[in-house]
């Protein structure tokens, strides 16, 4: 039963057909596959509008199934060729461009997921052009489920949004506890506490998922004379 499933038994053309005569035209049709199964999942970021959309998930699978056809196909001619080194390259490479892709601003990290799916649509395109047509189909089903599903309003699911400020002040004896209060939290985030010639000086961050005022920051800054600069680094999603 197996077997009448497999990859080969639904997709290996038979001995004498088109394929086996002109190989490249099943060369072609492979990396039409993941030329479409990049494209799909390049969609669903486009509609978010992500930092890496339709034409780089498309290029990503295409050139990983281009190098994985190279790799196993390409030196037929060479004895004890190591086919899967080519492979094993993309792994690595596309991590790289991935790595391109996250941004580190203000103590927030930005791109994970996009990254994350940027490798994934490399793995997407290698496994279209090994023959692995079930599986490639299959995966890029499961990413675009696990993207639209995670996105949707549901409670179990749904990220908490945090504002991130950062707070520099005199640390007196009560100023933390004051400032907790301001902001509703109960704790700091980070905090770094300096010795200066008579007093205490302390760098906070703070995170909270309340929506505070717009004029918060200069409200602070009038009512407390310890506090020496605010400012607002934006929304971190957690």
């Amino acid at each position: 039963m197996f077997n009448l499933l497999s990859n080969e038994a639904l997709f290996s053309p038979p001995e004498n057909t088109l394929f086996t005569n002109y190989p490249w035209i099943d060369y072609l049709l492979r990396i039409l596959l993941a030329l479409v199964l990049g494209f799909c999942v390049g969609l669903e970021r486009k509609s978010r509008s992500k930092e890496a959309g339709i034409r780089t998930h498309t290029l990503v699978a295409v050139g990983a199934a281009l190098y994985t056809i190279i790799s196993k196909y390409g030196f037929n001619d060479t004895a004890n060729a190591d086919t899967a080194r080519i492979a094993a390259q993309i792994v690595s490479g596309v991590g790289f461009l991935g790595a391109g892709m996250i941004m580190h601003q203000r103590q927030m990290i930005h791109g994970l997921t996009t990254a994350a799916g940027v490798w994934a649509t490399a793995g997407i395109g290698m496994a279209a052009a090994a023959g692995l047509y079930i599986v490639a189909t299959g995966t890029t089903l499961f990413i675009v489920f696990v993207q639209l599903f995670l996105h949707t309003d549901i409670k179990f699911f749904k990220m908490k949004r945090f504002h991130t400020y950062k707070i520099s002040f005199v640390d007196l004896d009560d100023a933390q506890s004051t400032l907790l209060n301001e902001f509703s939290v109960k704790k700091f985030a980070r905090i770094k506490t300096e010795k200066r010639e008579d007093n205490y000086l302390s760098i906070a961050t703070i995170k909270t998922e309340k929506e505070l005022p717009g004029n918060f920051i200069k409200t602070i800054l009038e009512k407390y004379s310890f506090v020496q600069s605010c400012e607002i680094f934006g929304d971190d999603i957690e």
